[in-house]
């Protein structure tokens, strides 16, 4: 695997991870909200704030989904046509808003759904480009963004391995290795039990690439099932390996909007990413050691020889003169050979720990 750079960060196994705030249509057709949005996830911690880049006739057939809406957008009070129509960020505000977020500090990219979309943010400058699940079997698509040489974080949701063995294949026959997939599940909000974190790790095993999660769940105040406020799914993929952890943000779900419900809301995303930095100084490095925290506690917790009762000087030592006590002062357990059928050099009270010191 390559190292990976998206901006001032890199991507891999002995970096922090990469942590990106989507805000979708939460934006609410507002440049000042969208400025606001990313103020606020700067402030949370993020590393990257995402938009969407779409135009609602180079994405979806009006006539497709006329009189069809299913799963989550069956939720929809307007047709599933117009609610894309009104999610639209527009264009001519891309580089303002990339501006905005180079200025405060913030690592700004968008998911493109055209290739005029992809031409402007390459104009702009964007350090990755993040491709959402529905494209990973438009290869041409996806082999266009690729020759551009820039990192592809490509989402994984409804897709088989073998569609992500092809959309590999492609982005790698382009001259480009620089590759992070995304485990993720298309359904917003989605359940726990589909989650399968695990399959994240499947993944970076078979395609031999930095991997992370996309991840939809959210608690009973999104509409979700996750105890944990939609933090356990990010916490448990990056205990398994995951480099970048992507979640829908807003300021307040109760707003009127398709996306501000998933979404996890400012203290939500703070403290998720609290929990994931925490998290990886507790997964720590790998090698078994003792840590300087119980350097004392060893000592304390650990037995040590001790006379059972009292030795007569030149009385030889035998199993049942000894014990094995707290703390470990003197001998340690292992040694009980080195003093056994030895003779005391002095009288040893009952209670002491014994050392070689005290016999011959």
């Amino acid at each position: 695997m390559l190292d990976i750079k998206i901006g001032n960060k890199n991507i891999g196994a002995e970096n922090s991870v990469y942590i990106i705030a989507e805000i979708g249509s939460n934006f609410d057709g507002d440049l000042r909200r969208a400025k606001y949005l990313a103020k606020l996830a700067k402030e949370v911690g993020a590393d990257a704030y995402k938009i969407q880049n779409f135009l609602a006739p180079k994405m979806l057939s009006e006539k497709g989904f006329q009189n069809f809406q299913v799963s989550y957008q069956s939720k929809w009070d307007s047709g599933v046509f117009e609610v894309y129509r009104q999610a639209e960020f527009p264009r001519k505000w891309l580089k303002e808003l990339s501006d905005y977020c180079r200025k405060i500090g913030i690592d700004f990219f968008s998911s493109p759904y055209d290739i005029e979309a992809v031409n402007l943010l390459e104009k702009i400058g964007v350090p990755a480009y993040k491709i959402g699940s529905g494209e990973i079997d438009n290869l041409e698509f996806l082999e266009y963004v690729a020759r551009l040489g820039k990192p592809i974080i490509l989402s994984c949701g409804t897709a088989t391995l073998e569609e992500i063995g092809n959309a590999v294949s492609v982005i790698r026959d382009s001259g480009n290795n620089q590759i992070v997939l995304l485990q993720c599940v298309t359904n917003y909000p989605s359940p726990m039990a589909d989650a399968n974190i695990r399959a994240m790790v499947a993944i970076k095993e078979k395609f031999r690439v930095e991997v992370g999660y996309s991840d939809h769940t959210i608690g009973k105040e999104g509409g979700g099932d996750d105890p944990l406020s939609g933090t356990t799914v990010p916490l448990g993929a990056v205990a398994l390996g995951a480099r970048v952890i992507e979640k829908h943000f807003t300021d307040d779900r109760t707003r009127k909007g398709q996306d501000h419900p998933f979404a996890m809301d400012i203290e939500g995303f703070r403290k998720m990413v609290e929990g994931i930095r925490a998290l990886e100084k507790a997964l720590g490095n790998g090698m078994k050691r003792i840590m300087p925290s119980e350097k004392e506690t060893a000592f304390i917790m650990r037995r040590g020889i001790y006379a059972r009762k009292k030795i007569e000087k030149s009385q030889k030592i035998s199993r049942d003169s000894v014990e094995f006590l707290r703390p470990a002062t003197g001998l340690r357990p292992p040694q009980i050979n080195e003093i056994l059928d030895k003779v005391a050099k002095h009288k040893i009270l009952a209670g002491e720990p014994i050392t070689l010191d005290d016999v011959v």
